[in-house]
C-alpha cells in the first residue's frame, strides 16, 4: 500500500520532470507528441484523484465531494451531473464502487495513450540539448547512454524505497487514518502534494465557475506553448537569463 501510495508521488515528480524539460528544450514544437501529452496529463491527475478516495478515510471522503462539486459550477446542467456522478444525492458507496473501477480502468486507457505517445515521437525522432541531429551518436554512445538510464533509474528507486521503508507517512495526510464521516469536515480539506498548484488557483478564485476554469487552464496552458513559440532558438539552454 504504500509502495503504491508513495510510488504514485514518485511517478508525479517524473511526470512534472519531463513536462519541465520539454518545456526547457522546446520539445513543445513536437505538436501531436505534445498535445497527446498535456491529454495524458489529464488522465493521470484524473486516475490519481480517483485512487486517493479508495481508502475511504477523511480527506478521501470530503476531497471526493469538494472536487465532484466542483462540477456543479458548469450552467443548467450540473448540479444534475454532480448527482449523476455521485450516483446519489452525495458521496456514498455507490461513488466509491464506480471510481475504483475506473481508477482500475484509466491505467490501460493511459498505457494506450503512452503508445501513443510514442508513435507521434517516432514520426519524428527525439530531441536533445544540443538541437542538432544526434542519430550518428546514438550507437557508439549507447553505453553512456544506458548508464546515465540506469543510474537515474537506480537513484529514482532509492529515493522510493527511502521514503517507503523509513517515512512512508511523509506525503499523506493524518486525517485519512479517521474513517470518513458525512457529518464533520476537517479543518482544512486538501490535496496531495502533487495537486496543490491546481488547488491553490482554484481556491484563489472566489467565483467558482471561475476557479474551476482557472484550474483546468492551469493545465490546459501547455497546450498554447507550441503557438506561443516564435523564436528562431528551439531550447532555452542558450539563453542568457536560464544560463547558471
Amino acid at each position: 500500500r504504500y509502495m503504491h501510495a508513495n510510488g504514485a508521488s514518485m511517478f508525479f515528480i517524473c511526470l512534472f520532470l519531463h513536462v519541465g524539460r520539454g518545456m526547457y528544450y522546446g520539445s513543445y514544437t513536437f505538436m501531436e507528441t505534445w498535445n497527446i501529452g498535456v491529454i495524458l496529463l489529464f488522465a493521470v491527475m484524473a486516475t490519481a484523484f480517483m485512487g486517493y478516495v479508495l481508502p475511504w478515510g477523511q480527506m478521501s471522503f470530503w476531497g471526493a465531494t469538494v472536487i465532484t462539486n466542483l462540477l456543479s459550477a458548469i450552467p443548467y446542467i450540473g448540479t444534475t451531473l454532480v448527482e449523476w456522478i455521485w450516483g446519489g444525492f452525495s458521496v456514498d458507496k455507490a461513488t466509491l464502487t464506480r471510481f475504483f473501477a475506473f481508477h482500475f480502468i484509466l491505467p490501460f486507457i493511459i498505457t494506450a495513450l503512452v503508445i501513443v505517445h510514442l508513435l507521434f515521437l517516432h514520426e519524428t525522432g527525439s530531441n536533445n540539448p544540443t538541437g542538432l541531429n544526434s542519430d550518428a551518436d546514438k550507437i557508439p554512445f549507447h553505453p553512456y547512454y544506458t548508464i546515465k538510464d540506469i543510474l537515474g533509474a537506480l537513484m529514482m528507486v532509492l529515493f522510493l524505497m527511502t521514503l517507503v521503508l523509513f517515512f512512508p507517512d511523509l506525503l499523506g495526510d493524518p486525517d485519512n487514518y479517521m474513517p470518513a464521516n458525512p457529518l464533520n469536515t476537517p479543518p482544512h480539506i486538501k490535496p496531495e502534494w502533487y495537486f496543490l498548484f491546481a488547488y491553490a488557483i482554484l481556491r484563489s478564485i472566489p467565483n467558482k465557475l471561475g476557479g474551476v476554469l482557472a484550474l483546468i487552464l492551469s493545465i490546459l496552458i501547455l497546450a498554447l506553448l507550441p503557438f506561443l513559440h516564435t523564436s528562431k532558438q528551439r531550447s532555452l539552454m542558450f539563453r542568457p537569463i536560464t544560463q547558471t
